[in-house]
């Protein structure tokens, strides 16, 4: 059975099609206001009373549970099973000397004949595929962030100038590895009940907009291809029927 918009359509657009107004056959189009007339008028052709095919809705479309509805229940799911997992793990764990491998350089920039005699820098290197002392969903997210910093060999390179000693560079570059860590180890916390049906319901105006303009979309190929009138006339007549239809509700 047709749509309420598209027997409009239908019927404004039969307007303009048949020398005579079928209101006979499309009651409805006697409860439109003159504009609409108008606009299925402004053009007279002499077409023959053709027969135009609207789109059908499908009568079993309420029952189903759209695609994007049940992506976002599953991205809810997952939200809470991540919470959950994460409470599992422990509490995060705390990155020392021997999870690293330290090398010395000259530091440049000022500091007198200091920076020329001793070598401050601090080149420190962390093989994140091989720290089993990580949780693997961490390690996974520490190689997702900081792919651009990791070599070939799989080591993060981390290096502070920071202080004018090695022991000062060492704890920074120490404390830089710790905050990457601590990064990837946060799970945010899983939505409260107010916030699913708040996401839940911008779902459901999101889905009935994209409806409705497939909808809509599929009422302009349709009479495109059985009539005459330009697309630009059709739209303004699924506009006008949808103003029509607002100020009924």
């Amino acid at each position: 059975m047709a749509s309420t918009t598209t027997r409009m359509v239908k019927g404004i657009l039969l307007l303009h099609l048949s020398p005579t107004p079928p209101s006979s056959l499309f009651p409805i189009t006697r409860n439109l206001s003159r504009p609409f007339f108008l606009l299925s008028l402004q053009s007279k052709r002499s077409h023959p009373a053709t027969a135009i095919r609207c789109a059908s809705s499908a009568s079993d479309s309420g029952n189903k549970v759209s695609s994007r509805l049940s992506q976002v229940q599953q991205l809810l799911r997952e939200a809470e099973h991540r919470s959950l997992s994460a409470d599992n793990d422990g509490p995060i764990p705390k990155i020392s000397l021997d999870h690293v491998t330290v090398s010395f350089a000259r530091s440049g920039g000022p500091g007198g004949q200091n920076v020329n005699k001793v070598n401050t820098k601090v080149d420190m290197r962390f093989n994140v595929g091989n720290a089993y002392w990580l949780n693997e969903r961490v390690r996974e997210k520490i190689l997702h962030m900081e792919k651009n910093r990791i070599n070939k060999d799989g080591e993060l390179v981390i290096s502070s100038t920071k202080t004018r000693t090695q022991k000062g560079n060492i704890d920074d570059a120490l404390a830089k590895l710790q905050e990457i860590i601590d990064a990837a180890s946060y799970v945010p916390p899983p939505p409260s009940e107010e916030q699913k049906k708040k996401i839940a319901k911008l779902a459901a105006i999101g889905e009935h907009k994209r409806l409705k303009s497939k909808k809509n979309l599929l009422t302009i190929y349709h009479l495109r291809y059985n009539s005459t009138i330009p697309d630009t006339t059709i739209i303004e007549c699924i506009r006008m029927v949808e103003e029509n239809q607002g100020k009924q509700h």
